[in-house]
């Protein structure tokens, strides 16, 4: 491994993927090594038009013995190559290489024997499925969902003919910009330049996003009916977001304590498919990546993760006290019964 861009003691590795219809293709991954390893280690897998840049969250694993994994998959960040389309893929599939690759390394090459698997927002979708696909070869131990995107942003009236429409296009014209943009109200959010308290490169993470198109839009879809059928991830699951959305399109103060990309209900709603054992923790006043909410609302999430992560990965004891309570979802429930109210969650906050 050579430095990364962060810095010590933050290290990457570029993992070669052969050739795409556009090119050379490469993900990065990223590791920090904790001062007293214990054997685990905690895999990061950022969102739509993201890379990793949290150190905090990093740190927080390392001071508890957790050896950080960040991979930028590719087109994203650090593996963005000039001649490719940002952020774009076919199908969620695309991104198992890389995926595989950075378990081998975790496991046979670094010698970790317990792995944690954390997405957020698109990368909990993409965990998800990876997570269900190597079921069989235990590649990992457990999943901490952070805002996962299991279904979009929109009314059913709009998604049920968007499926459709995005369906033919994406087959047929797959890099067509389609008027589907992020905007950029969670972008001001975040940025030191802007409403938030955070520092990132604006190249690999616009505050507007890149552009959407159909061939992109149409694996997410693919890959939400494939969830929203059933998976049976045999792995704990720890799914966390927040207790609101935003709804606007302009900055409202709100903005900053909700979670201002999706619906928060879809993710509740969906959750019991994800398989047999699932912990829902919500959060009053928590952002869309809930590592980068306010610092109370955030060291809530980070307290649940370790006192979950405590409980059913072993990891031991966490420096903070819990805040929550954990309620497992029974498999089998439908999802309405999935929306129902605080018995099936853990609220936090």
């Amino acid at each position: 491994m050579e430095q990364d861009v962060l810095g010590p003691p933050y290290e990457r590795q570029t993992i070669d993927l052969g050739t795409d219809d556009e090119g050379p293709v490469v993900a990065t991954l990223v590791r920090r090594r904790a001062d007293r390893p214990t054997g685990r280690a905690v895999l990061y897998v950022h969102g739509f038009v993201d890379y990793f840049f949290q150190t905090h969250v990093a740190d927080f694993f390392a001071e508890r013995g957790w050896d950080f994994y960040a991979l930028d998959l590719r087109k994203y960040g650090r593996s963005l190559l000039p001649h490719q389309t940002p952020n774009f893929c076919r199908d969620i599939s695309d991104y198992f290489p890389e995926l595989d690759a950075t378990a081998k390394i975790i496991r046979d090459d670094d010698g970790h024997d317990t792995l944690l698997a954390m997405g957020h927002s698109t990368g909990g979708l993409i965990v998800s499925l990876w997570a269900q696909a190597r079921r069989d070869a235990s590649l990992v131990d457990g999943l901490f969902l952070n805002s996962p995107f299991f279904d979009l942003n929109a009314p059913w009236l709009v998604r049920r003919p968007l499926a459709a429409a995005v369906s033919r296009l994406g087959r047929g014209a797959p890099h067509r910009v389609i008027p589907f943009g992020l905007g950029t109200v969670y972008g001001e959010s975040l940025h030191a330049d802007h409403r938030g308290e955070w520092t990132y490169d604006l190249a690999w993470k616009p505050l507007a996003g890149f552009p959407v198109r159909a061939g992109w839009l149409n694996a997410i879809r693919t890959a939400q009916r494939q969830l929203r059928a059933g998976l049976e991830i045999p792995v704990p699951v720890l799914l966390a977001c927040s207790t609101r959305s935003f709804k606007g399109t302009k900055w409202h103060d709100s903005a900053a304590l909700a979670d201002a990309v999706l619906d928060v209900e879809h993710m509740v709603r969906w959750a019991p498919r994800l398989g047999r054992h699932v912990t829902l923790a919500r959060f009053d006043g928590g952002m869309h990546d809930l590592t980068l909410s306010g610092p109370a609302v955030r060291d809530k999430v980070f307290a649940e993760v370790g006192r979950w992560a405590g409980a059913f990965l072993g990891a031991g004891p966490t420096d903070t006290a819990p805040t929550t309570t954990d309620a497992v979802i029974p498999a089998g429930r439908g999802p309405v019964e999935a929306d129902a109210p605080a018995g099936a969650t853990s609220q936090g906050g």
